[in-house]
C-alpha cells in the first residue's frame, strides 16, 4: 500500500497560490529608513548652504590703504592720506577699457549725489596714453573728480590690478572697507560708497603704510 503524499508545506503549489512575500528582517522599518533618508538630505542641503554664506562673508578686517602721490590731470599732486575723513572711491582704469566707460557716468552722478557727504571719487588712469589723450578722454566724459596719472607702483601697491576697472573703497579712517573687480551694477557700487560714509573718521598716520611716490 503506497504511502500518500504530503501537500508543500507552504501551500503554494498544491493550491497553485503565489509564495507569500518575504518577512522583513526585525527591527528595519522600511518607512523609517525612508524618513530618515530624507532628514539627511535635508540637513546636508541646508549645511552646505550655510557654510557657503557664511564663507561669503568678509574673514578679515578692513585693511589700511596704501598710501601714495600721483600727479593729477591739472599738474598738482595728489596724496591719497589727505583725504582722510573723507570716503574715497579709488577707480582704477584706461581710455581702452569698454567697461571703464560704462561705470564712470556713475561715478559722476554718484559724486553730485554724496559728494556733500564726504564722498570724493579719484580716477587713477592705468594706461599708456599720454597726458594730453587721457585728459581729452576726460573731459569727453564729464568726469567731475580728480583723475591721477597712474604707476606700475602703486598699481603693485594695490594687488597688482589684474583687471580693469578694479575700485577700492575706502573709508573715512583710511581703510578698505570694500573692493569690485570689473563691470557690477551701479546699486552695487552705491552700496559700498554707503560702507565707506559709515566707517569712522579719525586714524593716526602710523596705520598707513608708506606713501608710493610718483615717478618722473
Amino acid at each position: 500500500m503506497s504511502t500518500p503524499e504530503m501537500p508543500p508545506a507552504n501551500g503554494g503549489d498544491a493550491l497553485n497560490l503565489p509564495p507569500p512575500p518575504p518577512v522583513p528582517p526585525k527591527g528595519r522599518n522600511p518607512m523609517a529608513l525612508v524618513v530618515a533618508a530624507v532628514v539627511i538630505a535635508g540637513m546636508l542641503y541646508f549645511g552646505f548652504h550655510a557654510a557657503r554664506r557664511s564663507g561669503s562673508a568678509p574673514s578679515t578686517k578692513p585693511t589700511a590703504a596704501p598710501d601714495f602721490t600721483l600727479e593729477a590731470l591739472d599738474g598738482t599732486k595728489m596724496t591719497l592720506s589727505a583725504l582722510r575723513g573723507k570716503a574715497v572711491l579709488l577707480n582704477f582704469w584706461a581710455t581702452w577699457c569698454a567697461p571703464c566707460k560704462i561705470e564712470m557716468p556713475w561715478f559722476i552722478e554718484l559724486q553730485n549725489q554724496y559728494g556733500s557727504q564726504g564722498l570724493q571719487v579719484v580716477g587713477v588712469a592705468m594706461d599708456d596714453s599720454s597726458k594730453e589723450d587721457i585728459a581729452k578722454f576726460a573731459k569727453e566724459m564729464g568726469v567731475n573728480y580728480p583723475v591721477l596719472l597712474g604707476k606700475e607702483a602703486v598699481g603693485e601697491a594695490y594687488g597688482g590690478v589684474p583687471a580693469l576697472p578694479e575700485t577700492f573703497f575706502i573709508g573715512r579712517d583710511g581703510k578698505i572697507v570694500d573692493k569690485i573687480i570689473g563691470l557690477k551694477e551701479k546699486s552695487d557700487i552705491e552700496d559700498a560708497i554707503k560702507k565707506a560714509l559709515g566707517a569712522p573718521a579719525g586714524q593716526s598716520a602710523a596705520t598707513l603704510t608708506a606713501p608710493v611716490q610718483a615717478q618722473k
